[in-house]
C-alpha cells in the first residue's frame, strides 16, 4: 500500500513535532529511496517506461513459449525470459509501492487519491501485457518444461515455476484472464479504495472531540471505564451511521469473489487463500478446530478471571482489552520504544538487531498519529531493489511497543528474504507472520525477565495474553465470520442486519460468557480491513501464532544452531513450502498435535496468572 512525502511541508519534514504525552520526536519515513516525489522525473519517465517494457516484452515472447521449449536451448531461452519478467515485476512493484505508501499517508487528500489512482489504472494496463506469460509458461508439455528446469539455468525459478503450476487448473482462457485484470480497477479496486477512503473521513465524537477512527479505538484501553465506554458509544454511533455503505462494500466484493471462484473452479470459498499461502485445506481446518475447541479453557477462562479483578461478573465489551484496575498506567516515549525492540533483538541475534536499526536510522518508519492517516499498522516488503517500510500509529502504550516489535520483524523477515528476487521473495502468509510473532515474543519476555514486581508481573502476563488470545482466538472468529458472510452470500444479498447477526454469533461463541455484547458491538465488523482487501487472510495470525509459540518451545530448549536455522527460514522467502522450512525444528504442523503446542503456551500463561491470586 504506501508512497512518498513530497506534496507538504508537513510530508516532507524529517520528524513530526513532539506528540502530547511526552512520546518525544517520532519519524516519518524518507519515501525517496523509492521516488523523489509525485511528479518526479524519474517517477514519470518510470511510469512511461513501465508501458513500454510490458509491450515490448509481449511482442517478443508472446505465443514463442512452446517453440522455445522443444529447442536445445530452452532452458536459457526460458530463464532470459523469466529474468526480463522479473525485473519488469520489480520495475511495477516499485511503482506501485510508493503510490500506495503516498496515498496511505493520508487517504483522505484528493491528490494522494488521483495520485494513487491514475497510478494502479497505468500500471494495470501495462500488466496486461505480461498476463500472457505464466498462462502460456502452463501450457508448455510437463516433460518438456521439466527438462529445461534440470538442465540449465531455468532451475534456479524451480520454486516460483513449481507454484505457477499449482494454479493452472484455476486458470482460464487469456481474454478472460485478461478482463479480470483490467475490470479489477472498477470492480475490486474500486470497491477497496471506497471502503479506505471511507474509513479515513469517519470521525467519532468522544467528550466533545472528532477523532478519527485509531484515537477511538486507543481510548478503548483507557484507564477509565467511562472514557472506554464512550468511545464504544462513538464506534458504534458512526459505523451504525454508515452500515449501508458498509454493506454494500461487503455484498459486492463477497459476489465478486463468488464469481472469480465459480469460473476458476474453486470448490471451498477459501480455497483460492490456501492456495496462495501454499497450505492444505486440512491443515487450516485443523488449526479451526483446535482453536475453536479450546475456547473454554483460554478466553473464557481468561476473560472470567480478568471479571474477577474488576469485581464483576460480566465485563461489557468496551472492557475486553482494558488495562488491569489500580494499576498505573505506563507509557514509553518513542526512544523507549525503539531501544527496547532492539536490545531484546540484540539479545536474540546482532544480525537481526543491526537490521530493525536501518529502518530507524534511515527513516524507514512512519510513526505518528495523522488526520488521515492509514489506521493500524503494516510492514510494506516494497521490491528488493529497494527496501522495506513500516507504518505504525504511534500512541505510546505498551501495545505500540508490541506492535513496534511485530513489524520490526515483518520488516527484517523483508530484507533477509529479499535476495531471492521479486517472483520468489514474496512469503506466504501462513509463515509471512513467523519474524513479526516471534519478534514480539522476544520484547516480551525481555521485559518479562527485567520485571520483578509482581503487579507489574501480573499485568504484562495478562497483557500478553489479550494479544495472544486477540491473534489467536479473535482471528479464528474472524475467519468463521467470513466463512458464514461469503456462504451466505452465495444464497443472495445481505441486509446489514444479517451481516451483524453473523458478527454476533461468532463473537459470542469465542468470547464466552464473561464477555457481555451489549447494543452497538454488532458493527464492529465493519472498520476491519482485511475482510475487505485479503479475504481469509486473518487465519494466518493464528497460523504464525501457534506457530511461533512452537518455535520459540524449540528456542528455549537451547536446540543446537537453532539461530542459523531461524535465519535460513527467513531468507528462503517463498522458495520453499511449510513442511520443509519447519522439519529442520523437528515440527511439523500437519500434526493435529502441533497446534495443541502452542495453545498449550497460551494456557500456561493464564494458569500462571491463577496462581497469582493465591
Amino acid at each position: 500500500m504506501p508512497s512518498s512525502f513530497q506534496t507538504s511541508a508537513a510530508l516532507t519534514s524529517a520528524t513530526a513535532a513532539p506528540t502530547a504525552g511526552d512520546l518525544g520526536t517520532l519519524p516519518e519515513w524518507n519515501l525517496a529511496d523509492l521516488y523523489p516525489g509525485m511528479m518526479s522525473e524519474k517517477f514519470v519517465s518510470d511510469l512511461a517506461r513501465a508501458a513500454e517494457d510490458c509491450a515490448g516484452f509481449s511482442r517478443k515472447w508472446c505465443g514463442k513459449l512452446a517453440e522455445i521449449a522443444g529447442s536445445a536451448d530452452a532452458s536459457e531461452k526460458l530463464c532470459e525470459a523469466v529474468r526480463a519478467y522479473e525485473a519488469l515485476e520489480d520495475l511495477l512493484g516499485r511503482i506501485m509501492s510508493y503510490a500506495g505508501l503516498i496515498y496511505s499517508g493520508d487517504t483522505t487528500d484528493p491528490e494522494r487519491a488521483k495520485f494513487y489512482g491514475d497510478a494502479q489504472e497505468k500500471i494495470t494496463n501495462a500488466s496486461s501485457d505480461l498476463l500472457f506469460f505464466t498462462l502460456e509458461l502452463n501450457r508448455i508439455d510437463d516433460s518438456q518444461l521439466q527438462a529445461a528446469i534440470d538442465s540449465g539455468p531455468l532451475g534456479h525459478y524451480r520454486p516460483w515455476i513449481d507454484d505457477i503450476r499449482r494454479e493452472k487448473p484455476y486458470q482460464l482462457d487469456d481474454k478472460i484472464e485478461q478482463l479480470f485484470h483490467e475490470k479489477s480497477i472498477t470492480g475490486r479496486g474500486a470497491w477497496n479504495r471506497l471502503f479506505d477512503e471511507t474509513i479515513a473521513s469517519l470521525r467519532f465524537t468522544v467528550e466533545g472531540r472528532e477523532l478519527s477512527l485509531e484515537p477511538t479505538l486507543n481510548l478503548m484501553q483507557d484507564k477509565k471505564s467511562e472514557t472506554r465506554k464512550l468511545a464504544s458509544d462513538a464506534l458504534s454511533h458512526t459505523l451504525k451511521g454508515n452500515l449501508r455503505t458498509f454493506a454494500l462494500i461487503a455484498n459486492t466484493l463477497g459476489k465478486d469473489k463468488e464469481i472469480s471462484d465459480r469460473w476458476r473452479g474453486f470448490k471451498d470459498i477459501a480455497d483460492s487463500r490456501h492456495l496462495s499461502n501454499r497450505v492444505e485445506r486440512e491443515v487450516v481446518d485443523a488449526l479451526v478446530a483446535a482453536v475453536e475447541a479450546a475456547h473454554p479453557r483460554l478466553s473464557h477462562r481468561y476473560y472470567s478471571l480478568k471479571a474477577k479483578w474488576f469485581g464483576m461478573d460480566q465485563l461489557n465489551h468496551w472492557d475486553r482489552n482494558a488495562p488491569l484496575p489500580n494499576v498505573p498506567a505506563k507509557s514509553y516515549s518513542w526512544d523507549e520504544a525503539r531501544d527496547t525492540v532492539l536490545g531484546a533483538y540484540a539479545d536474540f541475534s546482532p544480525q537481526m538487531a543491526a537490521i530493525a536499526r536501518r529502518f530507524f536510522d534511515e527513516r524507514w518508519i512512519d510513526a505518528p498519529v495523522r488526520p488521515g492517516k492509514a489506521p493500524g499498522a503494516f510492514a510494506h516488503p516494497t521490491v528488493p531493489s529497494a527496501h522495506p517500510y513500516v507504518l505504525v500509529n504511534y500512541q505510546g502504550k505498551p501495545r505500540d511497543v508490541m506492535t513496534l516489535a511485530h513489524e520490526l520483524g515483518h520488516g527484517v523477515h523483508q530484507v533477509l528474504a529479499g535476495h531471492n528476487g521479486a517472483l520468489m521473495a514474496p512469503t506466504p502468509l501462513t509463515l509471512a507472520e513467523t519474524a513479526s510473532v516471534f519478534g514480539e515474543m522476544l520484547t516480551f519476555r525481555a521485559l518479562l525477565a527485567r520485571t520483578a514486581d509482581k503487579t507489574e508481573r501480573r499485568t504484562m502476563l495478562a497483557s500478553k495474553v489479550e494479544d495472544m488470545l486477540n491473534t489467536v482466538v479473535r482471528q479464528i472468529a474472524f475467519y468463521s465470520f467470513e466463512r458464514k458472510l461469503h456462504t451466505e452470500r452465495r444464497k443472495g444479498e445481505l441486509t446489514a442486519d444479517q451481516i451483524c447477526d453473523l458478527w454476533m454469533s461468532v463473537q459470542a461463541d469465542s468470547l464466552g460468557p464473561a464477555i457481555k455484547l451489549g447494543a452497538g458491538y454488532e458493527t464492529f465488523w465493519a472498520y476491519i480491513p482485511h475482510f475487505i482487501h485479503s479475504p481469509f487472510y486473518v487465519y494466518a495470525y493464528a497460523f504464525g501464532d501457534c506457530l511461533v509459540n512452537s518455535l520459540y518451545g524449540v528456542y528455549q530448549s537451547a536446540n543446537e544452531g537453532f539461530t542459523e536455522k531461524y535465519f535460513a527460514l527467513l531468507s528462503a522467502g517463498g522458495t520453499r513450502h511449510h513442511s520443509e522450512l519447519l522439519a529442520p525444528f523437528g515440527l511439523d504442523a500437519r500434526d493435529p498435535g502441533f497446534w495443541q503446542i502452542g495453545l498449550n503456551m497460551i494456557e500456561g500463561m493464564i494458569a500462571e496468572l491463577e496462581a497469582m491470586e493465591g
